[in-house]
């Protein structure tokens, strides 16, 4: 396979200053509506970026589970290495990609805890498999087998059968991302690709355009 010679040309769509919108967040949760319409797989689907307590990056995709003025939020293990590196540092970049649409959405900002009751709730609403898995799981850290995974998933299904309660552990709940520069990117013909830069001040959101 000759990776040099692997390029696609964009060109479906363009993207304006005007039609950036006023509020980057607001047009996220535009895009993502559209790459639920174009049936993209996992629209909600986001590389969190994180680093350690050397400054070295890590990534991984994550989904995002709600998005308003406050930001993007999602949920995970707060003893995974995402939920150790967010101890350490709240700095984080999140990624968004459609390729159906040629559309990228850069997110950086600064991450925190949500509060208890709002994980509870969210907890409450997955699957019970779901919430089983997150039990199970010791997110990050080796396992001996997948065989110990597995039956202490069983474990814990004879002890919440469906149908029963199974509460959120405290190790496990949600994070915001609150942006202070978000970037809009659609794909363009030649390369001459659309970017649009937001980053947030006192006053609100401020943007420009850079260069593809």
């Amino acid at each position: 396979m000759d990776l040099q010679t692997l390029r696609a040309d964009y060109g479906k769509l363009t993207l304006s200053e005007a039609s950036a919108g006023l509020d980057p967040l607001a047009t996220l949760a535009a895009w993502i509506d559209d790459a639920v319409r174009a049936e993209a797989l996992e629209p909600n689907a986001m590389v969190l970026a994180t680093v350690d307590a050397a400054g070295l990056p890590s990534s991984r995709v994550v989904l995002l589970r709600g998005l308003s003025a406050d930001g993007l939020a999602f949920y995970t293990n707060y003893e995974s290495r995402k939920g150790s590196e967010l101890a350490g540092s709240s700095h984080a970049a999140a990624l968004f990609f459609w390729p159906l649409l040629e559309r990228q959405v850069r997110v950086e900002g600064e991450v925190t805890r949500l509060p208890g009751a709002t994980s509870d709730a969210y907890f409450a609403s997955r699957p019970h498999k779901s919430r089983l898995a997150a039990v199970a799981s010791p997110q990050s850290r080796p396992l001996p087998s997948r065989d110990v995974l597995e039956q202490t998933f069983r474990e814990l299904e004879t002890m919440y059968p469906e149908g029963t309660d199974v509460p959120r552990p405290k190790h496990w709940g949600g994070y915001v991302l609150a942006p202070r520069r978000i970037e809009l990117w659609q794909g363009g013909a030649s390369r001459l690709h659309d970017r649009i830069e937001f980053l947030r001040t006192s006053d609100g959101w401020t943007k420009r355009r850079l260069a593809p």
